[in-house]
């Protein structure tokens, strides 16, 4: 594999009873780049990244992360080499502060007794401080001390976002950032995913073709389960397939 592919695919298919919700995708992530997965609606975009971050496992095909074969791992092998996903791992919890729950998000980092911390303060008191860290880097500060179900919508995002770094991700996967969010949140989220993306892979499936416009440095269309196109926002947009498929079909 090369050096600068931190995540490839070949020949990724899923079956379902008979449905071929992917077909055989190539797909190859360059490190340190932001790659976006869009098409229109049944095209195989959550299978996909369903097959990618290991919650569903493949008919067929295979999967590569940093030169090693992660077709058969379980996610939380596939969380604890560096790839992560964000939106999906249950670390965000309502009744607890922003602080609070960024402080169990590093504590399953660590290793050992998962109570650990509860009974040293000094462990405490660094496990508050790498959280305030974090928070701050996802622009939550001043609501450190507010409880997650009082977040807005856009500011419950940001706070997953800080979970899943809290977990040290190489490669960060997004699963629709930006869906149900109100513009002013859409704005705030995707400069927050550009932030973060300064030391990072990021991958994600996205509706928003404005997001991807402005964010993504290359992006693979899918149709029907399989690669329709790939390139930057420049190429694709103009692809006549892509339009037919998407883009002119108003990309629901």
């Amino acid at each position: 594999m090369q050096s600068d592919i931190i995540l490839s695919t070949k020949g990724l298919g899923k079956d379902f009873k008979g449905f071929t919700a992917v077909g055989n995708v190539e797909l190859n992530v360059r490190r340190g780049s932001i790659h976006a997965l869009i098409g229109p609606n049944g095209a195989g975009k959550t299978t996909c990244f369903n097959l990618l971050t290991k919650f569903l496992p493949p008919s067929r095909g295979s999967i590569n992360y940093n030169g090693r074969d992660i077709t058969a791992m379980k996610p939380a092998d596939v969380a604890r080499l560096g790839l992560v996903r964000s939106f999906q791992i249950s670390a965000v919890f309502g009744h607890m502060t922003v602080l609070e729950n960024v402080r169990i998000a590093l504590q399953r980092r660590r290793r050992g007794d998962c109570f650990d911390f509860w009974r040293s303060e000094t462990v405490l008191k660094a496990l508050d401080e790498e959280a305030a860290q974090l928070i701050e880097a996802v622009g939550l500060s001043s609501y450190r001390s507010a409880l997650a179900n009082e977040l807005s919508y856009g500011r419950k995002r940001a706070l997953e976002i800080a979970t899943t770094l809290a977990l040290e991700p190489e490669m960060l996967l997004l699963d629709e950032p930006m869906a149900g969010m109100a513009h002013e949140d859409v704005d705030r989220t995707a400069a927050l995913i550009r932030r973060v993306s300064a030391n990072r892979t990021v991958l994600m499936v996205e509706h928003n073709l404005s997001v991807v416009a402005s964010l993504s440095d290359t992006i693979t269309v899918l149709a029907r389960g399989n690669v329709l196109a790939e390139g930057d926002y420049a190429k694709v947009s103009k692809d006549p397939r892509v339009v037919e498929a998407y883009i002119g079909a108003g990309h629901g």
